[in-house]
């Protein structure tokens, strides 16, 4: 093999060690590039990613917005916290002592009304117990 190389000159190897080194420099700086590229790419993945998230969290705080500066929400907030009644509205206050409390069964899901229609009977039952009642009662 060195026999081969032996009738080349100097300046010819000399070249052929500058392309190699050139060579790898360019295959260098291509991967490089190329990893650079690819961190860009994920970052503007995750900035889309956020922006999207920004503009549900605006679009969802311009609707807070516009139904807190609504007509009715005004009304309702002065309705219950400032006592106001509307022209033509009449105001029901149902006491606790006009409930009745039952822990017996009840045909109407829980809830019955007497025979003067003014006391409402309440079913205190748990949930499973319902249900019970509801499959097999």
């Amino acid at each position: 093999m060195s026999t081969q190389f032996s009738h080349t000159s100097g300046l010819t190897k000399f070249i052929i060690i500058v392309e190699f080194t050139l060579v790898a420099y360019l295959i260098y700086s291509l991967t490089r590039n190329v990893y650079n590229s690819y961190l860009v790419d994920r970052y503007i993945e995750t900035f889309e990613k956020e922006n999207s998230i920004i503009a549900l969290e605006n679009q969802k705080k311009t609707y807070d917005y516009l139904y807190f500066t609504s007509e009715e929400y005004i009304d309702k907030i002065a309705k219950q916290n400032l006592g106001l009644i509307n022209p033509g509205e009449e105001v029901i206050i149902i006491s606790p002592d006009s409930l009745t409390y039952d822990t017996g069964e009840s045909e109407n899901f829980g809830i019955d009304l007497y025979e003067d229609e003014d006391a409402v009977k309440i079913d205190t039952r748990s949930n499973p117990k319902s249900w019970w009642d509801f499959f097999f009662g």
